[in-house]
């Protein structure tokens, strides 16, 4: 028996148990977040267990991440804009400071954050926000999740 998908999200998603998981890409797996207090907020795991940073990849893997990172981007973009007219723009990081794992967060943001928060990193939202049931990923986001899958596919088909 396999152990919960959290304690190895890329091992689970290489194995197709990672619920997360919206589609698999050229080098990882486009997954959505856990958290949803900024909805549509997704991440792009890498493919590759033994990478913790970008530098761990080959030099055409490495691109190959980058590219999918976009179009992630652009997926989250396209789903969020269509969502709610709130939206203002997505943030790209890869950081590595927590997690062992080459992994990038793909964040929307939008017009009705609070002021003090709208133009800040997210990381500076309250701890609370991470941990509240209310903001859990659940069924409701199901049709944004559609959404995203949906635009990732598009765009896999224009290239």
């Amino acid at each position: 028996m396999h152990t919960d998908w959290r304690s190895d999200r890329i091992a689970s998603a290489l194995r197709g148990e990672n619920p997360t998981v919206l589609r698999r890409l050229d080098a990882g797996f486009a997954v959505i977040g856990d958290v949803q207090f900024l909805p549509g907020y997704s991440v792009l795991l890498t493919d590759d267990p033994a990478a913790e940073r970008l530098t761990d990849l080959p030099r055409g893997r490495r691109s190959a991440f980058l590219a999918d990172m976009d179009r992630l981007g652009e997926a989250v973009e396209r789903a969020c804009r269509a969502a709610d007219p709130a939206f203002r723009r997505v943030n790209l990081e890869i950081l590595g400071n927590t997690d062992p794992f080459l992994h990038a967060h793909v964040w929307p943001r939008y017009g009705w954050e609070p002021p003090e928060l709208v133009g800040r990193p997210v990381w500076l939202y309250p701890r609370r926000r991470w941990s509240d049931e209310r903001f859990a990923l659940g069924p409701r986001h199901d049709g944004l999740r559609e959404a995203v899958g949906r635009e990732l596919d598009r765009l896999a088909a224009r290239a």
